[in-house]
């Protein structure tokens, strides 16, 4: 699930303080990743354990407050499993999927499907039986 914040100035906090509240999590719900942006353009890669993903465009997901539910991302069926990671990408970037059996695939962002936030997205990786995608990780392209 990815989730914007409304900018907010940096306030200084003592050093036995416990911070804010980000997010209000349900049961069962976990956090799989954070990442900082500040272009509206940019698009959310999102992966699932059984090596599907999609691009969608940032500005489709509406702005959160502090402690809020969040935004629904992926639809999550017995096809798709449960969301694996989060990256913001460009074009120009490249992605590394890994397995649980230790495969790695490396895949240009170009070629990843664009689609709306909650539908269930393309095949990224066939996963063999009994294996899922454990992690994914951002390449960005050389100059």
């Amino acid at each position: 699930m990815s989730i914007r914040f409304e900018e907010t100035q940096a306030r200084t906090i003592g050093r036995v303080s416990r911070g804010v509240k980000a997010i209000s999590l349900r049961s069962g719900d976990r956090v799989i990743g954070m990442e900082i942006t500040k272009d509206e353009d940019s698009e959310v890669l999102v992966v699932t354990e059984n090596g599907l993903g999609k691009r969608t465009v940032l500005s489709e997901y509406r702005l959160q407050s502090r402690g809020g539910k969040g935004v629904k991302t992926y639809k999550i069926t017995k096809k798709t499993g449960k969301v694996a990671g989060m990256k913001i990408v460009e074009n120009a970037d490249a992605i590394l999927m890994i397995n649980s059996d230790g495969t790695v695939i490396r895949l240009n962002v170009a070629g990843i499907s664009k689609t709306g936030r909650s539908t269930q997205g393309v095949i990224l990786m066939k996963m063999p039986e009994g294996t899922n995608v454990v992690d994914i990780a951002k390449i960005r392209e050389e100059e």
